[in-house]
């Protein structure tokens, strides 16, 4: 029994050292998680809360040694990018998918061997985890990860305090931060030593919120360290390295974005009224706000889901209010659809109409084509898609918006990312 576990300590060791010569970046972060032997009736395969690695022996047994590589750095790159802090609202299991579903293109493509019925799905290759879950519907939810993730409870929201009461311990300081031996253990360890209980440690209680937000700085900046390393040594694949720029820059809200643009261009007229005397000898030109001519345009093809649509819609409403804006809706696939355009004035709720027809092909140019056809030059267009389809060849000469929902780029005006 006692050589059965120092097999397996030693292959866990074999593996991680491979990742620090071989792949620096991933390697310091498996370095961060100490390794847990775990009882089996809890942890079928591996598993991780954040603040270590916990594994089956015999499940680790049956790997390979480049298998057990991707089953580490699959645990700490769900640490490092902060999933145990980031599912607010949504549903555990699809959030569980949807992380697995992001990090696990990231791995094969950096050079690692998954093991046998680990979810991979190259269509999501370079989404983010939030870009991800919307995409999953109720066959997707069948699915089961591979391993488990100990940072909530199946009956809890992310947004509320973990099942962990205020009477229970709390631990004191992070485990990955204290000096460690050579195998990973730490000098002053948390938890009793699974080797001492014979049969594997406990499944670990759920986070607090407490610790979700400190542990997600801790592991922003073991981020940023590990990539850093991994750059000096000249080791760190680019696919890898856009990810770490997407996550260390600070990127704001769509909402806020959309709303900073509506908010410049009803403050773009100058006036030269004569001023109050208070304000001295010179007659200066003033910004002034005034009524924005509004078109939103809206992908009906089948790629944005009823849910987003309702968000976008209810978001546009908002800002609509406080710029005084006129909106024309114009829904469309491949045409505009039946019944449109829909107008809105400042004072009206903008709202989806009752039946909006669509589920075809995806073009941009009929929108286009009706702006060209009105004869008029609106403020602003805002269009909501996931830029997948055919373009006009030639920008117009009024300011353009896409709210995108994916990767897909555009070929001219101005891009936000919506998720």
């Amino acid at each position: 029994m006692e050589s059965d576990r120092s097999t397996v300590e030693t292959k866990l060791a074999a593996a991680r050292a491979r990742l620090i010569l071989d792949k620096p970046f991933l390697g310091a972060l498996v370095l961060r998680l100490p390794l847990e032997a775990a009882k089996p009736d809890w942890c079928p395969t591996t598993a991780t809360d954040a603040r270590a690695f916990y594994y089956n022996p015999d499940y680790i047994r049956s790997l390979s040694l480049d298998q057990t590589q991707f089953m580490l750095a699959h645990e700490a790159l769900h640490c490092a990018l902060s999933h145990f802090a980031r599912r607010q609202h949504r549903v555990k299991h699809r959030w569980d998918l949807a992380c697995d579903y992001a990090i696990n293109p990231l791995l094969v493509g950096d050079g690692l061997t998954p093991p046998p019925s680990m979810q991979v799905k190259t269509r999501f290759e370079g989404l983010a985890a939030e870009e991800i879950y919307p995409l999953l519907d109720d066959q997707d939810d069948e699915a089961q990860t591979l391993d488990r993730h100990l940072y909530d409870r199946d009956d809890q929201r992310g947004d509320t305090e973990s099942g962990r009461s205020k009477a229970d311990p709390q631990p004191q300081g992070d485990p990955a931060d204290q000096p460690t031996t050579g195998d990973g253990s730490s000098d002053q360890p948390q938890r009793p030593d699974p080797r001492d209980q014979g049969t594997g440690s406990a499944e670990p209680p759920p986070l607090s919120r407490d610790e979700r937000e400190t542990l997600s700085l801790q592991w922003q900046q073991r981020l940023a360290g590990a990539a850093q390393q991994a750059m000096q040594a000249g080791k760190l694949s680019g696919q890898m390295a856009r990810l770490i720029d997407q996550l260390l820059q600070p990127q704001l809200p769509w909402r806020m974005l959309l709303a900073r643009y509506l908010s410049a261009a009803a403050r773009d007229d100058y006036s030269y009224g004569r001023p109050s005397r208070r304000e001295g000898d010179y007659i200066l030109p003033s910004l002034h706000s005034r009524q924005l001519e509004l078109v939103v345009a809206v992908d009906t093809s089948g790629s944005v889901k009823d849910a987003e649509l309702d968000e976008f819609i209810g978001e546009i409403d908002a800002i609509k209010g406080q710029v005084r804006a006129r909106v024309t809706l114009l829904p469309c696939d491949a045409d505009i659809a039946e019944g449109a355009p829909f107008h809105f004035e400042p004072w009206e709720e903008f709202r989806r109409p009752d039946r909006i027809t669509g589920g075809g092909g995806t073009s941009f140019l009929p929108v286009f084509d009706w702006v060209t056809r009105e004869d008029t030059r609106p403020d602003l267009l805002i269009y909501f898609t996931d830029a997948k389809g055919e373009f006009p060849t030639r920008e117009p000469d009024y300011p353009v918006i896409w709210l995108v929902k994916g990767r897909a780029e555009v070929p001219w005006g101005q891009r936000i990312q919506l998720n």
